[in-house]
Parts: C-alpha cells; sequence; structure tokens
C-alpha cells in the first residue's frame, strides 16, 4: 500500500533535525512511499503550498548539515507549552483544521520531531484521531522515556569546547569564569560538559545552590595555588530560596525565555571574593552546526524506527532510546513531563568524587 509520510519539525533548531528528515524520506522510499515534507512547523499542515513531496535531490549533504531544511516555529497557535512549563490544550478548531489539512495532502501518517513541546503537540494530534509518531530533539536531553536525545552530545561537545578554550584565558588572569549553558529546567548540558571539561563548580536546576559554598571553594583553590575557577551553570540554576532568571518579559503563548543566572552569579562572585569575575553565555551556538558523529548514527536510527512503526501500524508512539537499543513508548507518556538529573545519580556521584562543588 502505497503511504504518504508527513514531517514536521517543531520547536527549536538543533544539530541532527536534517538527518532525521533524511533518514524517514529515504526509509519511506525504499517501501516505496511518499515522504512529504512540511515546511515552518505546524502551521504548514495548514497550507498546502508549504509542502514538497521530498525527493532523492533535497537529501543531498542533510546528514551533516545544521538546522532544519524545513524550518521551524516555537511560538504561535501551536503552542503547547506556556510560562513554565505549563501545558496548554489547543482549541478544537485548530485541530480539526490540522486533520483537514493532512486529509487534503494525502498524508496517512505524521512524523513530528521535537522536544517535549512538539511531543506534547503530537500527543494532542493523535489523541484527535491522526496517525503520528514522535522522534525526541533538544539539547536539553529532557525528553522523558529516552536515556538520550539527538541534539545533546553535540551541545556538550560545544559547551565542552568552550570550557576548554575558558580554561586558559581564566588561569592567565586569575579569574572566576562562568560558563552559561542551555538546558532550561534540567541540568544534563552543564553536568556533562562540566564534567568532560574539568569545570570546578557545576550548577544544574536539580541542586540550588549557595553562594557561600561556591566561596569557600574558591578559596580553598587559592590556598592551594590555584587562583582561578571555572564554573558551568546551567540556565535554569537557582540560588536556594531564590526564582528563576527570565531574560524577557513572559510572551503569550510561549514559554518563559530564561536567561541571565551566568552574570548574576559571576556578579555575586565578585562581590564577595573580591577576584575579578566574568561571564560567558554560550547561548545558540550550542545549536546551530553540524551535528556530531553519536548524533548523526542516533538520528538516523531513530528516523528508520519511526518508518518501522507507522509500517506496523504503530501509532501514537515515540521513539525512544533504552538500555543501548532503539525502542519506543506512548506518546502520551512522553509529553508528561521533563526528564532532569538525579540527584543520586552516577553522574553527580562521579564529579562529587572528584572534588567537584555543586553549590549546596
Amino acid at each position: 500500500m502505497t503511504q504518504k509520510i508527513g514531517i514536521v519539525t517543531g520547536g527549536g533548531d538543533c544539530p541532527g533535525l536534517n538527518a532525521v528528515i533524511r533518514a524517514v524520506t529515504k526509509a519511506a522510499n525504499l517501501r516505496g512511499w511518499d515522504a512529504v515534507g512540511v515546511f515552518g512547523g505546524f502551521e504548514g499542515l495548514l497550507n498546502p503550498e508549504r509542502c514538497k513531496t521530498l525527493c532523492t535531490r533535497d537529501l543531498d549533504g542533510l546528514l551533516t548539515r545544521g538546522g532544519t531544511v524545513l524550518g521551524t516555529a516555537n511560538r504561535g497557535r501551536f503552542s503547547a507549552k506556556t510560562g513554565h512549563g505549563e501545558i496548554r490544550a489547543l482549541p478544537k478548531d485548530l485541530l480539526d483544521d490540522t486533520q483537514a489539512g493532512c486529509a487534503a495532502l494525502g498524508i496517512s501518517a505524521l512524523v513530528c520531531i521535537g522536544g517535549d513541546g512538539t511531543l506534547t503537540i503530537a500527543n494532542q494530534l493523535h489523541k484527535h484521531g491522526i496517525p503520528v509518531v514522535g522522534v525526541p530533539k533538544t539539547i536539553d536531553n529532557d525528553v522523558l522515556g529516552t536515556e538520550t536525545t539527538f541534539g545533546f552530545d553535540s551541545a556538550v561537545s560545544c559547551a565542552t569546547d568552550a570550557l576548554d578554550r575558558l580554561h586558559s584565558t581564566a588561569e592567565s588572569h586569575g579569574r572566576i569564569m562562568v560558563l552559561e549553558v542551555m538546558g532550561r529546567y534540567a541540568g544534563w548540558i552543564a553536568a556533562y560538559a562540566g564534567l568532560s571539561g574539568g569545570a570546578d563548580v557545576i550548577l544544574i536546576p536539580e541542586i540550588p545552590f549557595q553562594y557561600e559554598s561556591i566561596c569557600r571553594k574558591v578559596k580553598d583553590r587559592a590556598a592551594r595555588g590555584r587562583n582561578f575557577t571555572m564554573i558551568v551553570a546551567a540556565e535554569g540554576a537557582c540560588p536556594c530560596g531564590g526564582e528563576l532568571v527570565t531574560s524577557t518579559a513572559q510572551e503569550a503563548n510561549r514559554e518563559a525565555r530564561l536567561g541571565g543566572v551566568g552574570n548574576m552569579i559571576a556578579a555575586e562572585l565578585q562581590k564577595l571574593t573580591g577576584q575579578e569575575a566574568r561571564c560567558v553565555v554560550l547561548g545558540h551556538l550550542q545549536r546551530g552546526g553540524s551535528p556530531t558523529a553519536i548524533d548523526r548514527a542516533l538520528c538516523t536510527m531513530f528516523g528508520t524506527k519511526a518508518v518501522e512503526l507507522i509500517a506496523d501500524g504503530r501509532t501514537g508512539r515515540m521513539v525512544s532510546f533504552i538500555g543501548g537499543r532503539i525502542t519506543s513508548m506512548p506518546l502520551e507518556e512522553a509529553g508528561g513531563g521533563i526528564r532532569t538529573v538525579p540527584t543520586d545519580s552516577g553522574l553527580v556521584k562521579t564529579a562529587r568524587a572528584i572534588g567537584v562543588c555543586f553549590g549546596d
């Protein structure tokens, strides 16, 4: 039976999106199916002119290319999460229009590639009767039901490289250097990059920090002849009793934009220690560029698994990586929250065992 599989990318851009698009298209074509690229996120499903059947030529260079050739959106009518992760139900008329759009395009199943927000949308589409398979994408690594998401390894590699470069300038000038990384309410990027980049202090949302604890670490290093300190802070890190730092005022139908905690930490530490402190906000550099080899392989496995699920009639599920193998789980469970760093995990214990301070 000939099928048309729609491919939509939602949320923020991320290394590996194009690699998944490539894998889905190639796997679908080998079954004799068409793959339809939906441009501009979910809004593209409402306009046939923003959709295109992908051919082999469209796939040239996609494995290594960053971003998404289909375009994406993380605001507008298709916003299933607002504020600090509050779930919003999409209007019924919008769901009806989306279903009608899929029917008009002849799309028999939809592959939705995105993070917890996109997967929440995908689950609502599934409940409305649209056959959907989700593919977990986010540099934050915070999607429930999978041990890793594509884009995460690329982001950690970028953050680790930044720490390597900042280390030399911090040591040369005897400074406290704070690197603020992304991750929203989960500290996976900060924890992994901090461990692999040799940070002295790692601040994550899961462990509220105290400035006194960080100052003790700075002074202890000075007493041992180490006149500089490397700190990596997740954008969602928060002092004990404090509030999350946001970079802009809250916008309607959009999640809060975190950012600014790194500068706050640097200013406070300079005041408390008398030592010069600087902050570097890595920002969107973490989300750009070519995916790592690990992410390319993971994207390819995720994309082909998505097509396999559709072929088996197992829609309403999300592809996942569990116990070293590619499997799947219900979308309902994937979009119900976020996966955070367990404070008693081996990752945290390993960092503590080599003297890393978490500010607690």
